[in-house]
């Protein structure tokens, strides 16, 4: 099986596509819709503080009116009882039906009093003042308030009342009878009203407490209080603090003066209040100069709010659950079609390419998938079946070029050392192609006491090359075994390459013949590198610059003459060597093949095996992992 067919292990992975198409569906609506949600709670929450500060508005204004209208009675009543008084100031006994009648006619009148100057009625005493109380709601009793010893024209309160030219509202006091009965008083004469009476009317069917606890809690509990302008407690669910307290200390506000607010003023604000952060609204009693306040503890308003948007939520996430399982199954039934494709996808990457395909009933892009994966298995199935022959014939081909590498090898020289019978000379030489064959060629033997050698360089690579360079290698054999001067066999060499050279190829040569008993060197190059003396020093050998051969086929090639002082050896080599290329695309260089010959003169290594290897060592380690990128061959002659 083809290793790109080859099925892939899905473990770590969701086996059910609808299952996690679904959760990413209600993953990302559980994203958008958290910016909402959070927006719905802030304005749940708004709408319910909003509420909250209008209901405690509406719900005070009601109860200040009730504060209002019993207070606006008892001054009426006052007002309208004071003609009947002066009507009547010639007969005392006459006072006792009056206050009698008042405390009939206002049943939320705690006690009635006519507080008469020093001396007013001779025959009834120094001071007369009658006096009457409600114990119940059936019974009254009347006495003069003189009989227990009071001496009020010596209190503060009779004495501004006698000053005052109008009727006011006293200060809150505690009545000296046996209950103890917290009393505000209306002056025109005095008229009392009972606070405590007016403490239960307006808290028990007010109050609401969280816990349902008989004790009063501030801090879940709604509830009243009322002040007059100095803050003196008037009404409040703790009844011990009924006149005795004032409201200042237990709220942390740094405005002490409760009678800032008009009648028509209203106040709503967020204050600390017995510990408690709470709402408090505040009014003024008409009439009067008394506080009415509404305290709501903060907690009722946030239990409130979070109920509704926590209803709200949940009816949110219900209907993401609704979703979640309808969309679920609607998805589940939509890609069921993309499952069975997935189970044939499965027998396809197994290599069962004639697997039947399921028929589907929608006309939608599954269909449309699933047309394109029939194509794609016939176009799997013929393309296997040209990549089988493709295959083959690149296998032949290989092949081929093993043999044809192996004739080019066969073609060079391959056994070394060459001659090991002679002590005056030493060859070696080397030739790695970039392909499996190459066009670099180097070739040498010995005639009449002189070695014949050559190496050279075909343009390109590959077959062609190795062709060319074939022919070259073959016509040097030929044209070398009739003549002995190198300028003969380049100038016949380039006539011979240049007739009919249709591709233009040209292949870069240098000739040589060293006659081997007086040392002199008879040479002729082909535009190919110099190559290397290396004895005493190292120095390049001069040559001429002349064409290649197979370029211009009348071109006449001059040869060149040098006598060698023994030892020395010549290290001939192609491009593949100094233009030899790293992962930089940086060459190894003439450069550096000069320092290595030097370093190689200098440790008097002059043996051809020893500089072929240190020059392959140091260039392999040049380039590195990099591709060869042309043919390197290398050859060096050692003259004893």
């Amino acid at each position: 099986m083809l290793p790109f067919l080859k099925k892939k292990p899905t473990t770590g992975y969701p086996k059910s596509f609808a299952k996690r198409l679904t959760w990413r569906i209600m993953l990302r609506m559980i994203i958008i819709m958290i910016i909402p949600v959070y927006l719905l709670f802030l304005l749940t929450y708004g709408i319910v503080r909003v509420g909250a500060f209008s209901i405690c508005e509406r719900v005070l204004k009601g109860e200040k009116e009730e504060v209002r209208r019993i207070t606006s009675d008892l001054y009426m009543a006052a007002t309208n009882t004071a003609p009947f008084i002066e009507e009547n100031l010639n007969n005392a006994d006459k006072m006792y039906d009056i206050i009698n009648r008042m405390l009939k006619l206002n049943p939320y009148m705690r006690s009635c009093g006519i507080y008469f100057v020093e001396g007013y009625y001779p025959k009834k005493g120094r001071l007369f003042a009658p006096y009457a109380s409600r114990r119940d709601s059936v019974i009254m009793e009347s006495q003069d308030a003189c009989d227990q010893g009071n001496d009020y024209v010596k209190d503060k309160w009779f004495k501004d009342a006698i000053s005052s030219k109008k009727g006011y509202w006293a200060k809150p006091f505690l009545d000296n009878d046996s209950l103890k009965s917290p009393l505000v008083s209306y002056l025109l004469p005095i008229h009392d009203l009972s606070l405590s009476w007016l403490n239960e009317k307006m808290q028990p069917t007010r109050a609401l407490n969280w816990k349902n606890s008989e004790e009063w809690n501030p801090e879940y509990q709604l509830y009243f209080f009322m002040t007059d302008s100095t803050g003196t407690i008037l009404v409040h669910p703790d009844t011990k603090r009924l006149v005795t307290e004032r409201m200042q200390p237990y709220i942390n506000d740094d405005n002490k003066n409760w009678g800032y607010l008009s009648v028509s003023d209203s106040r709503e604000e967020e204050k600390i209040v017995e510990g408690v952060k709470t709402l408090l609204c505040r009014q003024v009693v008409k009439y009067t100069d008394w506080n009415i306040c509404l305290v709501m503890p903060i907690f009722f308003i946030d239990v409130v709010g979070y109920a509704i948007a926590g209803i709200a939520i949940m009816f949110i996430l219900l209907g993401l659950l609704v979703v979640y399982f309808f969309g679920r199954r609607s998805i589940k039934k939509a890609v069921n079609p993309l499952q069975q494709l997935s189970e044939t996808a499965d027998e396809v990457a197994k290599g069962n390419f004639k697997t039947v395909l399921p028929e589907l009933k929608s006309r939608d892009e599954i269909h449309h998938l699933r047309d394109s994966f029939a194509q794609m298995q016939q176009s799997l199935t013929s393309y296997i079946e040209d990549l089988r022959n493709a295959t083959a014939q690149k296998a032949a081909i290989e092949n081929e070029l093993k043999i044809a590498h192996d004739i080019q090898m066969s073609m060079l020289p391959k056994t070394f050392p060459p001659y090991p019978e002679r002590d005056d000379i030493d060859i070696f030489g080397s030739l790695t192609p970039a392909k499996g064959v190459g066009g670099d060629l180097f070739d040498f033997y010995i005639r009449d006491e002189k070695l014949f050698f050559c190496i050279g360089d075909v343009s390109g690579k590959g077959v062609p090359a190795s062709l060319f360079m074939a022919v070259t290698r073959s016509l040097f054999r030929n044209i070398s075994q009739h003549v002995s001067e190198p300028s003969h066999i380049v100038n016949a060499l380039n006539q011979a390459q240049s007739e009919g050279n249709d591709t233009n190829m040209f292949v870069t040569l240098f000739v040589g013949v060293l006659d081997l008993k007086t040392g002199s060197l008879r040479y002729c190059n082909a535009g190919h590198d110099a190559p290397l003396l290396m004895g005493h020093d190292v120095c390049l050998l001069p040559c001429d610059c002349n064409l290649p051969i197979g370029v211009m086929g009348d071109f006449t090639f001059e040869q060149q003459e040098i006598t060698f002082e023994r030892p020395t050896t010549i290290f001939l080599f192609t491009d593949g060597l100094n233009e030899a290329e790293n992962i930089n695309h940086a060459q190894f260089g003439d450069e550096r093949i000069m320092k290595m010959a030097e370093s190689l003169v200098a440790d008097g290594q002059l043996q051809p095996t020893q500089i072929i290897r240190h020059m392959t060592d140091a260039v392999h380690t040049f380039v590195g992992i990099a591709e060869q990128s042309d043919d390197l061959t290398m050859l060096a002659i050692e003259l004893k």
